[in-house]
Order: C-alpha cells, then structure tokens, then sequence
C-alpha cells in the first residue's frame, strides 16, 4: 500500500524492459533538458496501460539450468 492519499495503491508497479532502455532514457532526456514531456508520459502510460490490463511489461530471463 501506498502513502495515504498517494497514487501508489491505484497502479500496478511498472517495469522498464532493458530492450526499451534507450527509448526511455531518450525520452526521459527530452523531458528533463527540454521541457518536452509527451514522449516521457505517452511512454509510461503505455507501458501503465499495459499492466492494468494484466499484460507483461518485461520478462524475467530465463533460468539457466
């Protein structure tokens, strides 16, 4: 549970797949240096979008036997 009146109890956690590093880290940039923030939330809430629909957002690796 999150913090009284916080967000954090209404959203899944959301994972960032390392295959999509560069376009998060790339619209993370654009957001931080230029104020241009759309790349940045359309990102997340796809990736949001994704979890409150029950769909993976990442995989865990495959365990090596």
């Amino acid at each position: 549970m999150g913090c009284p009146g916080s967000q954090s109890d209404r959203y899944p956690w959301t994972v960032i797949h390392v295959e999509r590093r560069k376009e998060y880290m790339a619209s993370l940039e654009a957001a931080s240096s230029k104020q241009i923030i759309a790349p940045f939330a359309e990102f997340l809430a796809g990736l949001v979008e994704r979890g409150l629909k029950g769909e993976a957002t990442a995989e865990l690796p495959a365990a090596r036997e």
